[in-house]
């Protein structure tokens, strides 16, 4: 069984306390971020975001860090949150309770009253055209909204099946911009093939600076065609840390305004010309705060990026 919304609604002090106080989102903070343009439409959006793939829950007290960590996300200028029906699936053995990453972000943004502050980005993961249509309603139900601002295929399941029904959306107006996703070298020849044949408006893709093989091909490709590019897994399933272990920073890392590990691999990204913004999966309030301090200050040039990597690659 599922939690109840009411269930879900016994949140923290600290959660009730902001909704007391009529919290929204503080705007006048983005003035100092960095933003991205996306291709199709020219539409500016903050150059990192949240991944929800762990926002599942196992019952209502869990919640409250999730709801207060997208709280301060917003309140600091973030705005691209993504999520997928498969991310979160987490059962309470004693209960056999749970609510996956759609219900937990569509509950947050009920209870903050924060949808159209939000650019929401899905995903469908089935194959045929019915049980697509069918996979979409049920996140549209779980996300509580009517619209969703980016739809994606799903690790390209079915790509032409589903990319022709997000077209339709996005004519009746359900779907804002469609794309695809990937987390695996073994798709990128089909994500190549998708971008050379398909009309679509962003692609999603696994990079890092452990993890460069999207940039030989697909990057590129993205930039030519005026794709967006949402980057998944940009610390490499966490990879990177564990590569840099408890070492200082370098004292050029300051050349780009870096304070942290984190930001030292954002920034890289981002400083990719066809990179219009990474998804690290998110859940505790501190990473929301230094996620966002690498989409302020400079960025690294084509030569610190070098640099970047011969680092990465020494260790």
């Amino acid at each position: 069984m599922t939690l109840t919304r009411r269930e879900l609604l016994k949140v923290g002090a600290s959660a009730g306390a902001a909704l007391a106080a009529g919290w929204r989102p503080a705007l006048g903070r983005q003035d100092d971020l960095i933003t991205r343009p996306i291709p199709s439409t020219g539409e500016m959006i903050p150059a990192v975001g949240i991944g929800t793939r762990n926002y599942g829950i196992p019952n209502a007290e869990a919640l409250a860090p999730l709801q207060e960590t997208v709280r301060r996300f917003l309140e600091l200028g973030g705005k691209v949150i993504d999520t997928a029906p498969s991310y979160g699936n987490r059962i309470d053995r004693e209960t056999g309770s749970f609510q996956n990453s759609e219900h937990v972000l569509g509950d947050i943004m009920s209870t903050l009253g924060a949808r159209n502050d939000i650019f929401l980005a899905g995903k469908v993961d089935r194959e045929g055209r019915e049980a697509g249509i069918e996979r979409m309603e049920a996140s549209y139900e779980a996300l509580e909204t009517d619209t969703v601002d980016l739809m994606q295929v799903h690790n390209m399941r079915d790509t032409a099946t589903q990319l022709a029904t997000l077209r339709e959306w996005k004519q009746a107006g359900r779907v804002r911009y469609v794309g695809v996703t990937t987390s695996s070298d073994r798709q990128y020849e089909r994500v190549e093939n998708a971008l050379a044949n398909e009309q679509m408006d962003f692609v999603q893709v696994d990079y890092s600076l452990l993890n460069r093989g999207a940039a030989e091909r697909i990057l590129p490709a993205a930039r030519d065609r005026g794709v967006a590019v949402l980057i998944n897994l940009p610390f490499g399933r966490g990879r990177l840390f564990r590569a840099v272990g408890d070492r200082p920073l370098p004292e050029w890392a300051a050349e780009f305004d870096c304070a942290s590990w984190g930001q030292f691999f954002l920034k890289y990204l981002i400083a990719h010309p066809a990179v219009t913004c990474p998804i690290p999966g998110t859940r505790q309030l501190r990473h929301v705060v230094d996620n966002i301090g690498a989409i302020r200050g400079r960025l690294p040039d084509a030569g610190l990026r070098r640099r970047m990597e011969e680092f990465i690659d020494s260790l």
